[in-house]
């Protein structure tokens, strides 16, 4: 038997990344204003928002009483600071100018809610991104896409920007925004197979 899965997320890339890997969530979009939660490090500010976004849909009537709930939220650390999604193209190209040549640590934080039982895991996932030394051409035209406006970090690794990632280190599927490992991990810490959420 299938148990149902809830994602409490609009990234199109978390929703692909889990189709591939045979699962078909529910999308319910959590609508938390990201802005509440300041001067965090890097890392915990993606599991609380995390949390945040998980604790928001799982109380909802249209989820299934026996679905598992994940809040999924990334951002990138560069120099301490945490980056989530550019306001504006200015902030976008500001961003790459800084990242340019450098490394930094993408962290998605993960949080499961079991519905029936109201168990919670979560955790975080880092994974180190190389990035090519773009020169200002290409940073404009980047930018120009739009692209960068609408994820963390101002960059994907699976979309248009992947050119401009030389290497990571740890999990791919963490950079585009849900660690599949991480997230089996947190199946089995509430008592689940992963196979059951195969559709």
């Amino acid at each position: 038997m299938t148990t149902p899965l809830v994602l409490a997320s609009a990234s199109p890339a978390r929703l692909a990344t889990l189709r591939a890997a045979g699962l078909d969530p529910i999308v319910i979009v959590s609508g938390v204003d990201e802005s509440r939660l300041t001067g965090l490090p890097p890392a915990e500010l993606a599991l609380q928002l995390a949390e945040l976004k998980c604790a928001a849909v799982a109380g909802r009537d249209e989820v299934p009483a026996d679905a598992l709930v994940l809040g999924c939220d990334s951002v990138l650390e560069l120099d301490g600071e945490a980056l989530g999604k550019p306001g504006d193209p200015a902030e976008a190209t500001r961003r790459w100018l800084t990242m340019r040549g450098r490394l930094g640590v993408l962290h998605s934080g993960h949080c499961l809610r079991d519905v029936a039982s109201g168990r919670v895991a979560a955790a975080t996932g880092s994974t180190t991104v190389h990035f090519a030394d773009v020169d200002d051409a290409e940073i404009e035209a980047y930018v120009a896409t739009g692209e960068p406006l609408h994820v963390a970090g101002a960059f994907t690794i699976d979309g248009i920007g992947g050119a401009f990632v030389t290497r990571i280190e740890g999990d791919h599927h963490n950079v585009v925004g849900v660690s599949l490992p991480l997230l089996r991990e947190l199946v089995l810490e509430l008592g689940h197979v992963w196979p059951e959420l195969w559709t």
